[in-house]
Order: C-alpha cells, then sequence, then structure tokens
C-alpha cells in the first residue's frame, strides 16, 4: 500500500515498525516519529492538543488535510497544462519523476494519473511500465491509453472489437424489432441523432485528435467489411467521420480525404434527397480524384456503400424518374440521374473494388438507362392508364383487364444486375407507400429471384413488412396473402432463417386481419416439426389472439 515511500527518502510502516522494536522508550521513539513525519508547520504544533480535546483523532485530521493538499495538486497540474509556459511540459515531467514512485499507492494515484493525461508525450518507460499492469492501464485516461494504442495495434483492437460487435448487434436489433412502421423504421433517425450513439461516442472518444488511431480504425472497419460483407461497418465509417466533424477535429478531418464528400452527402441523407446542387458538389468531389490517388475510391465507394447512403440515392432516382414522366423525358437525358446511378453503382462495387484493391470507378451498363429504366416507367404508366380508366364512365371503360405480368426485361435485370435491382426493389416500396394493390400483387412475385437474392436482405424486408401495414386491410383476402406469402416470402424461409423472422414479424403485426383457414395454414408451414421454442409460442399466441379478438399480441421480438 505504501510501495515507494521509501525511493523518496519517506519514512513507512516498517520503518516505524524497526524504530519500535529496537528503541528502549516507544512513546518517545513514536513523538519522534510523527515529529519528523507529520506536516511541517512550527504553528501548527501548538494547535494540535484543541483537536485532541475536541476528540478528533490525527488521523481523520492528516487525512481531511492530504485530501485537500491532493485537489489543490491536481488542480495546480491542470492549470499548468493549460497555461502558455514555454516550460509546463518539463514541469510536469519532473512532478511526474518525483510522484511515480508512488503510483501504486491509491491515495497518490489520482495525481500522478493527473499528470500522466496532461501530458503531450509520456515517457516511453513510464508508457510501458502502465502497460505492463493491468490495474493502472485499467484506471489511467483515455489521454494516455491513446499513447499507448498507437503504438499497439493490437491491444487498441482488443480495445475497439467489443464496441463493433456492439454496433453491428445494435443494428441488426433495429431490423428486426418488432415495431412494423412506416413512420418510424430503420432510416427514421437523422444522422446527427445516429451520431449520439454510444458506439459512435466512444469510438470519437478513443481517437481524440490522433491520425493514427483513426487510420487503425478504419483499416479495422475495412477488413470486417472484406470479411463479412456487412454495409453496416460502411455506416460506421461514416458516421465515425462526421462526429469527428461535428467535434471540430480539424487535425484528422482535414486529413481525410472523404471528409468534403462525406459532409455533402451527410446533407442529402438528412434531407432523404439528392437536389440538383449537392448532385454537382458530389460530382466536382468525384471528378476530383486526380491520377495516383485512386485508391480514395475505395473509400468514397465504402460510404457510398452505407445503407443510409444508398437509401438516399435511390429514394432520389424514384422521384428524378418521376419528374422525367411527367415531362415526357428519357432517362438518359438527365444528367441529375446519370450521376445519382454513377454514385449508385459505386457503392453498390464497394466490396468488389476493395476486395481486387483494383481502384477503379465500375463502368455503368449503359443499357439500365437506355432499357430498365424505361422498362420500369412503362410499369408506371400501365398502372397509371388503369388507374385513370377505373375513374371513366363505365361506356367509356375497356375492357382490358390489370396486367398481370411484367415486361421480361424488366425481370431478366433485377436477376442480372445489381444497380437495377436495387431501383426495382425501391419501386416496390414505392408502389406499397402508395396502397396500390394490384401493382403490388404484379410485382411482388418477380422478387423471388434476384440479383444475389437482394430482395431477401434484411433492410428491404424490414422496410417492406412495414410498408406492408399501409395494405392491412388487404391481407383479409386469401389472394393478396397469397401473393405475399406464397408468390414471395415463403418461397425462401426455409433457407434463410431471416426470410423467416420477417415473415413472423408481420404475421404477429397483422394476424388478426388475416382469414383464419389462411392463418392455420401459414403456421402449419413456418412451424418447424418436432421443435418447442420461440416459433412454438408465438403459434400459441396466435391461436389465443383468435379468440380474443381484442386481444394485444405481445412484443415476442427484439
Amino acid at each position: 500500500m505504501f510501495a515507494g515511500l521509501p525511493e523518496l527518502g519517506i519514512s513507512n510502516g516498517e520503518d516505524l515498525k524497526e524504530t519500535l522494536t529496537n528503541c528502549t522508550e516507544p512513546l518517545k521513539a513514536i513523538d519522534q516519529f510523527q515529529m519528523e513525519n507529520g506536516i511541517l508547520l512550527p504553528t501548527l504544533q501548538s494547535a494540535l492538543p484543541f483537536l485532541d480535546l475536541h476528540g478528533t483523532p490525527r488521523l481523520e485530521f492528516h487525512q481531511s488535510v492530504f485530501d485537500e493538499l491532493r485537489e489543490k495538486l491536481m488542480e495546480r497540474v491542470a492549470t499548468i497544462a493549460e497555461g502558455k509556459d514555454e516550460d509546463r511540459y518539463g514541469k510536469l515531467e519532473e512532478l511526474l519523476e518525483k510522484s511515480f514512485p508512488l503510483v501504486k499507492m491509491p491515495s497518490i494515484q489520482p495525481v500522478v494519473m493527473q499528470v500522466l493525461k496532461h501530458l503531450p508525450k509520456v515517457p516511453e518507460k513510464k508508457l510501458k511500465m502502465v502497460m505492463a499492469d493491468k490495474e493502472l492501464y485499467k484506471v489511467c485516461a483515455v489521454e494516455v491509453k491513446r499513447q499507448i494504442w498507437q503504438d499497439n495495434q493490437a491491444l487498441f483492437g482488443d480495445e475497439v472489437s467489443p464496441l463493433l460487435k456492439q454496433y453491428i448487434v445494435e443494428k441488426e436489433a433495429a431490423l428486426f424489432s418488432s415495431d412494423l412502421s412506416i413512420l418510424h423504421n430503420f432510416f427514421s433517425p437523422s444522422p446527427k441523432t445516429r451520431r449520439q450513439g454510444e458506439v459512435v461516442l466512444k469510438l470519437t472518444q478513443m481517437i481524440g485528435k490522433n491520425v493514427k488511431l483513426y487510420d487503425m480504425v478504419l483499416q479495422f472497419l475495412r477488413t470486417l467489411f472484406l470479411r463479412t460483407r456487412n454495409v453496416h461497418y460502411c455506416t460506421l465509417r461514416a458516421e465515425l467521420l462526421m462526429s469527428l466533424h461535428d467535434l471540430d477535429i480539424s487535425e484528422i478531418c482535414s486529413v481525410d480525404p472523404c471528409h468534403k464528400f462525406t459532409w455533402c452527402l451527410d446533407a442529402c441523407i438528412r434531407e432523404k434527397f439528392v437536389d440538383g446542387k449537392r448532385a454537382r458538389e458530389l460530382q466536382g468531389f468525384l471528378d476530383g480524384v486526380k491520377k495516383g490517388q485512386e485508391q480514395v475510391l475505395g473509400d468514397l465507394s465504402m460510404i457510398l456503400c452505407d445503407p443510409f447512403a444508398c437509401n438516399t440515392l435511390v429514394l432520389s432516382i424514384i422521384r428524378n424518374l418521376q419528374e422525367l414522366l411527367s415531362q415526357d423525358a428519357l432517362p438518359r437525358d438527365s444528367p441529375d440521374l446519370m450521376l445519382l446511378l454513377r454514385m449508385l453503382s459505386l457503392g453498390q462495387g464497394a466490396w468488389d473494388m476493395i476486395d481486387s484493391q483494383v481502384f477503379k470507378e465500375p463502368r455503368l451498363d449503359l443499357e439500365v438507362v437506355t432499357r430498365f429504366l424505361p422498362t420500369m416507367m412503362s410499369v408506371v404508366v400501365d398502372d397509371h392508364t388503369f388507374t385513370v380508366e377505373q375513374k371513366l364512365p363505365s361506356e367509356e371503360k375497356s375492357s382490358l383487364p390489370y396486367p398481370t405480368t411484367l415486361p421480361d426485361a424488366f425481370s431478366r435485370y433485377l436477376q442480372e444486375n445489381r444497380v437495377a435491382c436495387e431501383m426495382g426493389l425501391y419501386y416496390v416500396l414505392h408502389i406499397a407507400k402508395l396502397r396500390n394493390k394490384n401493382a403490388l400483387q404484379r410485382l411482388l412475385p418477380a422478387l423471388a429471384e434476384t440479383y444475389n437474392d437482394m430482395a431477401f436482405g434484411d433492410i428491404f424486408l424490414h422496410l417492406l413488412t412495414g410498408h406492408l401495414t399501409l395494405l392491412s386491410d388487404e391481407f383479409g383476402s386469401e389472394d393478396f396473402c397469397s401473393v405475399v406469402f406464397d408468390g414471395f416470402l415463403l418461397t425462401s424461409f426455409s433457407s434463410k432463417e431471416n426470410v423467416h423472422r420477417h415473415a413472423l414479424r408481420i404475421m404477429l403485426h397483422l394476424h388478426h386481419k388475416v382469414l383464419p383457414s389462411y392463418m392455420e395454414t401459414l403456421m402449419k408451414t413456418l412451424e418447424p416439426p418436432k421443435q418447442v421454442g420461440f416459433i412454438s409460442i408465438f403459434s400459441l399466441c396466435l391461436e389465443m389472439s383468435q379468440s380474443c379478438s381484442d386481444w394485444d399480441p405481445p412484443l415476442l421480438l427484439s
């Protein structure tokens, strides 16, 4: 407990023990020890007997004085560090040399840690001693740990890894939330709100202004993205940069070549739309990548691969297509649309680019513009024509029914082209948002086969299930249920656990709308045989609900 005192020439308990062992008059020896090691203030000696008369133990008095002096010293350390004295750090290093031998002493340790915290460059020998001692490492300030981490990537990785895992768990929990709503979904929180999350704040604090640590975190994110293909790491890459931007950490923001691009894109994500002015700014950044600096495209593609960025880009594309339709214009004639497609293509190709280390923008398949988009717009026209016809007097209506099939080119591009598939999926969400049952029944079966099974990804299924709540009354129709479940969700639920979970999410929310006979069939289909657990409990809840119309199902999914 009192290790280090002898090094400073201060007596400790062992010295007192030796004195008492060798002395002939113990009381005199104790008085002498107190005189030599007490507070060296002559006027204090005459005042101490008054404390004795009040029954105040000497230990209590000395402890209170010690605590007060320690606080004053810690305040003085902070004042010196914040001052403008050229020799301020020399003074702190001198104090560190005197106090460090007592670092294991609990009462002195806060002072030592305060000195270490305010030194911009702690002597390497002291850093190694702190790193080697688990207890000291645990209690030292993050400012000291940064100096340790920057030369110990493995140790820093051990500290960061749990946070990255926590971040992914939180994102996936949000996607599987039992709260189905089009207003409050995965993309509802603003960028600024997301940056207040625990993980982002902790990582920001751990990095501080240290460029080396920032680079390490980015490398961790790239490696994990490559290993898992999990796009949430791309989100974290953008959020971390913008969190440092919010704190005005110019030491990092000024050296990250993606900073201004990410800042501009962040504003677009906040508005959920890329307007013409910002589109030109973003284009300027992409066109400004100089020869020899192509590696920047790897980070830019990661930022564009962020689901929040991708969501903004595709929503902007859908809105752009609507405007083109109203103007009788072709997709290829819109520079803004071409830029949005360029950025979407760059984001979609992030994994391939980083994996291959070939930093070159993927070439957009022009047929997506000249064939797929016109085909998708023809589907929109079909629907609009049918809607207008329904409003005509009966004698003016044509006898043609609503089309039930899709153009072959539309389905083929959904299966063969990543960018086209992303736009097709968002068009389905757009149709669901409009509560257009006919168009939805036409489109959903085509999603059973899409590029790389993108239609069965968690983000799309999360959004689709939320959008389907707008058509809750339609679930009373067996035909509509058959399209949603038999025609789409149940085509892959047995091989994809996540699809199974999303099917249960929508059933939990809309079971009271579904015909009992169809519900029974669904339960038998979704419940694996001879398995007792979550799904069996879920089925039991559904059976209970059928006998109690006003029963509110529990939130079983989290």
